[in-house]
């Protein structure tokens, strides 16, 4: 379904050549492929290296291209879709997204990932991998390096949600995480000393892109930074590889990027023309890529399981919330109402109109047969019957 969802994707944009980016250590996975490609399509092994899975990256290991600054991918010829996307795309025709993949792994009693209907709690997947196994456990949505704690167990999962790591309170990463700016702020205006290793190993940087953490970090201490150290920060990607790997001191520089973007937003301003070295690329990339076993080492994340199976039976639901938003653009209207007999599959939410036509957006589907209990300004609830 992935490799045929690929296809069709291919032919949609009019590409002549697909490429399968998968890590080289998962040889399994690439013998199991490899026979099954069809005609264009090839796969690329990516080094067992943090974050192989930014597009930007993944365009350069895979064709040799650099996305500039600023840019997306299709400024270089190429268009990026992930595993999940490439599987809705194949099975679009016939069924809207009612489900999601979703893995379940950290402080779990059995690790999994999970096929879930969307609208399920993060409450109900995690009890589906057996549970926490420690006290007071935190929820990490959406990875360890650029997801969010989620407070909120009975958070709903929706199309955009990513995996689900358990951690126990007291935990490095909880830590960090829970860290709020004046702190980041006053340690950081104190004791960063200025080695680079944020901007060296950054990669953003390493694609010649104009950004610098290690300058930005200045502007903790110093009002008057020069210009381009405060405005580069604008093509920070929010990776966290400078905060939560390359920095000695244990210092944020990822979270000073972040206050400058926001900044910079507030003020509407843009770098036009920003400088660009796509040859440091070359020179610089291989040889300075995080590797993800250090990487896990450092984030103390090796404690845990780091494989579980594959769950192919949907999780059992009773009740779920569809959010109205689940997807960039206005938040959807509901087109059902209370009491109303629902299927799954069903548009339940449509895009509103402005101006008499559709706003960007993307309708929302039930995930469960059965009747529409409530809808609130945000989300509509369906309950089995």
């Amino acid at each position: 379904t992935v490799l045929e969802g690929l296809t069709q994707a291919m032919r949609l944009v009019g590409a002549s050549r697909g490429i399968v980016g998968i890590k080289g250590k998962y040889r399994d996975v690439i013998e199991l492929l490899q026979p099954r490609l069809a005609q264009g399509v090839e796969i690329v092994p990516l080094p067992d290296a943090y974050p192989s899975g930014d597009e930007f990256i993944l365009v350069y290991e895979a064709t040799g291209r650099v996305v500039p600054p600023g840019g997306i991918p299709l400024h270089v010829g190429a268009v990026v879709i992930n595993v999940e996307t490439a599987k809705n795309i194949a099975e679009a025709a016939a069924h809207p997204v009612t489900e999601k993949f979703l893995t379940i792994a950290g402080a779990v009693a059995e690790p999994v990932t999970l096929r879930v209907p969307i609208g399920v709690t993060l409450e109900d997947c995690v009890a589906a991998a057996g549970g926490a196994t420690v006290p007071n456990p935190e929820f990490m949505v959406g990875g360890v390096m650029m997801g969010y704690l989620e407070d909120n167990h009975r958070a709903l999962v929706d199309k955009t949600t990513g995996g689900v790591i358990v951690l126990p309170e007291d935990h490095v990463v909880v830590r960090r995480r829970r860290q709020d700016w004046s702190q980041i702020a006053r340690i950081g205006r104190s004791a960063c000393d200025q080695c680079s290793f944020c901007t060296e190993l950054c990669p953003r940087w390493l694609l010649g892109h104009p950004i610098e953490p290690h300058r930005a970090m200045r502007s903790l201490g110093f009002n008057l930074v020069g210009e381009a150290d405060f405005i580069g920060t604008s093509f920070c990607c929010e990776c966290n590889l400078c905060s939560l790997y390359s920095c000695p001191e244990g210092l944020d520089p990822r979270n000073v990027c972040v206050q400058n973007k926001r900044r910079l937003a507030a003020e509407k301003r843009r770098w036009e023309n920003p400088p660009f070295v796509p040859e440091r690329a070359e020179r610089h990339l291989k040889n300075r890529r995080a590797p993800t076993p250090r990487l896990m080492r450092k984030l103390g994340l090796t404690v845990f399981t780091n494989k579980g199976p594959l769950v192919e039976r949907p999780l059992a639901a009773n009740r779920v919330g569809i959010k109205l938003k689940q997807h960039v653009g206005a938040p959807c209207r509901p087109v059902v109402n209370v009491g109303d007999m629902v299927q799954r599959g069903q548009v339940v939410g449509v895009p509103p109109e402005v101006n008499g036509k559709p706003a960007l957006g993307a309708p929302v589907h039930a995930s469960l047969d059965g009747r529409v209990a409530a809808i609130d300004e945000s989300v509509v609830w369906i309950s089995a019957e």
